[in-house]
């Protein structure tokens, strides 16, 4: 089968297609044959060899994928053969078959395309786990969920607007503010030419948020805190400006702050399952009704990863990026 292989460390010039020997599925595990995989910044951090896949994981990069599952292993009774599924996996997605977990693949309902299944997993789940379970979100709360745009971004505001919230975004440009609108948001400002912190207290009227979704790290620290309301909690998915920076835990003390975080990749197969299962119970109604749908903005040809990964790292994304593969082009 053909993998987008990473021959070493390195810009996304250093991807390209492979030959590899077609994998089995093992007890409790399906193989998919891939239409679609979604493009994500963990895939680029692996390229760039920060972020190595886990023990037993395949070396080329892919955290989810969708298509038709093509085989299972002993004690799998669902999926079926044939059926078509999106899945959560530990690495291997850019490929045109793929081993998952059966307790991490979901139905894709009729009217969404696989290519829009492909963007679901890895980002959904994100969402969910770290708007819901550790932020506690619920109707009524303030969200801000920065980097608007981003993938993680429109479902995001998707995800916190069908669960009640008011979703204030930052984005780069007026553009992008405009986009992160017509997907739901309440309000938001442009990092570029705005104070956001700001904004966001102008809007509320002083409060700040509840919740506070952030993916830049460390320079964006003190201002998340300094937004939060008492009792507010902010919960960090990456560091992309940085991981380090200075504390003033009188902030967190005198207004009871939470800061949480979390990496989805390391975790276990039944944490994963029980995310996976939250997803379904939750959002899949939503989404077979339309009323959530994953936001993809390009699709790429598998050979044309490294376009993919380019247009990602220079921050030109509204929604997802998505490689199909012959099968979802045929």
């Amino acid at each position: 089968m053909r993998v987008v292989a990473i021959s070493q460390p390195g810009g996304p010039e250093v991807l390209s297609i492979e030959q590899r020997p077609r994998p089995a599925p093992g007890r409790g595990e399906v193989l998919i044959r891939v239409a679609a995989a979604g493009v994500n910044r963990p895939d680029c951090m692996q390229r760039q060899g920060l972020y190595p896949p886990p023990k037993g994981a395949p070396d080329w990069p892919g955290l989810e994928v969708a298509g038709q599952v093509e085989s299972a292993g002993p004690d799998v009774a669902s999926p079926r053969i044939g059926e078509r599924v999106c899945a959560l996996v530990a690495g291997g997605g850019y490929a045109e078959y793929c081993i998952a977990a059966a307790c991490h693949c979901l139905p894709v309902p009729e009217g969404v395309t696989l290519a829009e299944a492909a963007a679901i997993p890895e980002t959904w789940f994100t969402v969910w786990t770290n708007l819901v379970d550790s932020g506690g979100l619920s109707a009524g709360d303030t969200l801000v969920v920065h980097g608007g745009a981003s993938g993680i971004g429109t479902a995001a505001i998707q995800i916190g607007s069908a669960l009640g919230a008011r979703v204030f975004v930052t984005a780069g440009s007026t553009e992008k503010l405009r986009f992160c609108r017509e997907l739901g948001a309440w309000a938001g400002a442009c990092y570029r030419s705005e104070n956001w912190p700001e904004a966001l207290l102008s809007a509320t009227g002083g409060s700040g948020a509840d919740v506070i979704l952030c993916m830049v790290g460390a320079p964006y620290l003190r201002d998340n805190l300094r937004c939060l309301k008492a009792g507010g909690k902010l919960v960090l998915i990456a560091a992309l400006g940085g991981p380090k920076a200075e504390l003033d835990m009188r902030r967190i003390l005198i207004s009871r702050l939470w800061i949480t975080g979390s990496t989805l990749r390391p975790r276990n197969i039944e944490e994963k399952a029980a995310i996976a299962q939250a997803v379904r119970t939750h959002l899949w109604p939503l989404l077979a009704e339309g009323k959530l749908r994953p936001v993809v903005q390009r699709r790429f040809p598998l050979e044309n990863a490294a376009e993919a990964h380019t247009m990602m790292e220079a921050n030109l994304t509204q929604g997802k990026l998505v490689l199909t593969t012959a099968q979802a082009r045929g």
